[in-house]
């Protein structure tokens, strides 16, 4: 396995984790070509024939997986002929029957959504992160990613009634509850499963980059200092920069050569940095 840590690897991904080791990686975070898009990069797939061209690939990431690893894919369906086309559902339950647990689905609300609408429809401000896991324990470090409490607390938290001192049922019997009081005189609490951020303004010359937060988010959730992440569809490097940043070991694969030198080129200059870092932590 290490010759593959830490090494931006150019061609298909489905043949280049052909060899690799089974159950070796912690993390498999990545944004594949969308339906139709990126047709002079990476050919533009049909709708149509999405889930069959996709469907061999998850097959390499199920075996290189570890068994308490997990799998997060950003997709987002596409508009055809007036309606939403459906390849994104039909390729979860493709998932579901190779074996994948579909555990969770996060949404990435994009903060600075230009605003637009078609004759039909309004602009779209988010797109989906699939989470999916070989079994139902995995690794999980919710702590990492906690939030301030945010003002909503100093004023709902200053006058509790009874029942919020117990797990009250909800009054419409939906059979959820909540115990207010737990939240008193914390600072940090859990987030919720919508992730806003903005979209990457300066895309580094790829055509559909994401921000650095998004795989940094992912990354502090789901693994530990020293884990490896994998990228199949690497781009221009975000996933293996935030990886690096945060001290775990990285594996990028893109067919395009183009793509794996520039994410060379910016894991080159994320080392100086690193370095940087390192001395001021050393100085105090």
């Amino acid at each position: 396995m290490m010759e593959f840590l830490d090494r931006i690897l150019c061609g298909d991904c489905e043949e280049v984790l052909k060899e690799m080791p089974d159950n070796t990686v912690d993390l498999i975070f990545t944004s594949p070509p969308y339906a139709d898009q990126r047709k002079k990069t990476y050919g533009g797939i049909r709708p149509d024939a999405y889930v069959e061209w996709f469907l061999p690939k998850a097959e390499q990431f199920f075996r290189v997986l570890k068994p308490t690893g997990t799998f997060i894919l950003n997709i987002k369906e596409r508009v055809v002929n007036g309606e939403r086309h459906t390849y994104v559902l039909e390729l979860i339950l493709k998932l579901r029957e190779q074996g994948w647990l579909w555990t969770e689905e996060f949404i990435w609300h994009k903060k600075n959504s230009y605003p637009g609408k078609w004759p039909n429809r309004f602009r779209d401000a988010w797109e989906r992160l699939l989470q999916f896991n070989k079994q139902r324990r995995f690794k999980m470090y919710q702590e990492a990613v906690m939030v301030p409490i945010g003002d909503w607390a100093q004023e709902r938290l200053a006058r509790l009634s009874p029942t919020d001192w117990v797990r009250d049922e909800s009054r419409v019997q939906s059979g959820f509850g909540k115990n207010v009081s737990n939240w008193l005189g914390r600072k940090l609490v859990y987030p919720d499963n919508v992730i806003h951020m903005a979209t990457e303004c300066s895309n580094r010359g790829h055509s559909a980059a994401f921000p650095v937060d998004l795989p940094r988010w992912f990354i502090k959730l789901f693994t530990a200092e020293g884990d490896i992440v994998l990228d199949p569809f690497i781009g221009s490097g975000t996933t293996a920069v935030a990886a690096k940043e945060l001290g775990r070991h990285y594996v990028g694969i893109d067919i395009n050569a183009d793509y794996c030198r520039l994410a060379e080129t910016r894991l080159q200059e994320v080392q100086p940095r690193l370095f940087d870092t390192l001395r001021v932590e050393e100085r105090r």
